[in-house]
């Protein structure tokens, strides 16, 4: 089915698990649009209670009787095809379509679409793009795999052609966009439920590059060897970015008592002008340097650039200080793949500390066994580890891997570790050998956050 995003207003749109970040931004887009839209998720929660403010009819529990005089049915790829709803809209013959499909088709009503993609960073660097665009006052909508204060959540609706959003590689989504510029921070092995190895995540991307137009912009880490390698097969323009590879670098970089960096960004040999990050980490130069390009690309000034880039300090759940009590940091982080924690705790190690103490919980049985041996030797920047259980998310637990196991083998390396499976618990541990000066950060995607928030609670 076709999708038109200026002409099917008069269409009722209902999303299955409408409370997740992707899937409620694009509720809110439509409705500010004029559509209407219902939707079902499995709990209340802030999120669904915002769309029912705002007009959408909100379904607990996912239910064949929530499809009510739906025109199109909308599902994201962790919903199963058993799924009573799917299974009626089917029976009602309502077209269905899958999130990042439907996403694309709201793309194709602006011209200039912004997809930033990469194995780690995309929601920390679509945050720093939203901000230039912001300071640039082009009017962008903006789709963000997280919340951000500036635009009080994760979406805004503008008037404009400009169009930024994420685009995550799981289950090829990234395939069904239309991006006038592509960015591409980085390519490694995830999602290995999907794919089979990197070869194929990497034929993923060339495929994403040739989705942009010829006169349209691919935006690339070349520190990253295997994005340079992907750029070959590009038939747009590209421009380059890194620390030690690319058109624009980062040169003469310096970092302050909490550890975010200065550095001289620089076009070849010609200095263009100085940035003063405000969120730490050499991870973030290299994101920083992604949205200078993008916004090179569009033509936008150097001062909205500037301005828009050290106006950003950060996003919900990406390094995220969550408070300090008995002179304790909390620190939260999304990171979830090894490459993500050394990042996140490298960051760590920049800012003022006594002792580091990281809690990781692990996400999903897939990722943890695939990458068992990388996450071995993941957080050796920290004093003391503590693994919670793996968040299952989408799976079921196969019995062939365990944050036990996990936790041996860490062991083994030398890092005092433990395994403790509740958060309640995992707080009763460090409340009597945390001290004034250390620093408790919880790290991964599922809902380990909590155990900060209990920590500073008690």
């Amino acid at each position: 089915m076709s999708f038109n995003f200026i002409q099917d207003k008069h269409k009722k749109v209902h999303f299955i698990g409408i409370g997740g970040i992707s899937m409620s931004g694009l509720a809110e887009i439509l409705i500010k649009n004029g559509f209407e839209v219902s939707g079902s998720d499995r709990s209340s929660s802030p999120i669904t209670e915002k769309l029912q403010s705002m007009g959408a009819e909100i379904f607990y529990g996912h239910k064949a009787e929530n499809i009510k005089n739906a025109d199109l049915v909308v599902f994201t790829a962790a919903i199963s095809p058993e799924n009573p709803e799917i299974l009626k809209a089917k029976e009602l013959n309502i077209p269905l379509m899958d999130r990042a499909e439907f996403l694309g088709n709201i793309m194709k009503g602006h011209k200039y679409n912004i997809a930033v993609s990469g194995t780690h960073g995309k929601t920390t660097t679509t945050s720093m793009m939203s901000h230039i665009l912001l300071k640039a006052n082009v009017d962008p909508t903006i789709l963000v795999g997280g919340q951000l204060d500036s635009i009080n959540g994760n979406v805004r609706t503008g008037k404009s052609e400009y169009f930024l959003t994420e685009a995550c590689e799981y289950k090829a989504s990234l395939l069904k966009f239309y991006p006038y510029i592509g960015i591409i921070l980085n390519i490694e092995e995830d999602h290995l439920d999907f794919y089979k190895d990197l070869e194929e995540i990497k034929n993923t991307f060339i495929k994403f590059t040739k989705l942009i137009p010829k006169e349209g912009y691919l935006v690339a880490n070349y520190d990253d060897a295997v994005t340079a390698e992907v750029c070959n097969e590009a038939d747009c323009n590209i421009l380059s970015f890194g620390i030690n590879n690319g058109d624009i670098r980062a040169k003469n970089i310096s970092f302050n008592n909490n550890g975010c960096p200065t550095f001289k960004v620089f076009k070849g040999d010609t200095e263009l002008f100085t940035i003063n990050l405000n969120v730490p980490g050499t991870h973030n130069i290299l994101n920083s340097l992604a949205t200078i390009c993008a916004a090179m690309c569009l033509n936008i000034p150097n001062e909205s650039i500037i301005e828009g880039i050290e106006s950003f300090k950060g996003t919900h759940r990406r390094f995220e200080i969550k408070g300090v009590k008995n002179g304790v940091t909390v620190i939260d982080d999304y990171a979830h793949h090894p490459t993500e924690i050394k990042a996140a705790l490298n960051a760590v190690k920049n800012y003022p500390h006594n002792k580091i103490y990281c809690v990781f919980q692990p996400h999903t049985y897939t990722r943890t066994l695939s990458l068992f041996n990388d996450f071995a030797e993941s957080f050796f920047n920290c004093d003391e580890l503590i693994l919670a259980d793996i968040y299952a998310a989408r799976e079921l637990d196969p019995g062939t891997v365990s944050s036990k196991m996990l936790s041996d083998k860490i062991n083994e390396k030398g890092l005092k570790c433990s395994n403790i499976h509740d958060f309640e618990d995992i707080v009763n541990y460090l409340k009597p050998i945390l001290c004034d000066g250390d620093i408790l950060i919880t790290v991964g995607a599922g809902d380990v956050f909590k155990v900060g928030e209990l920590f500073l609670s008690k």
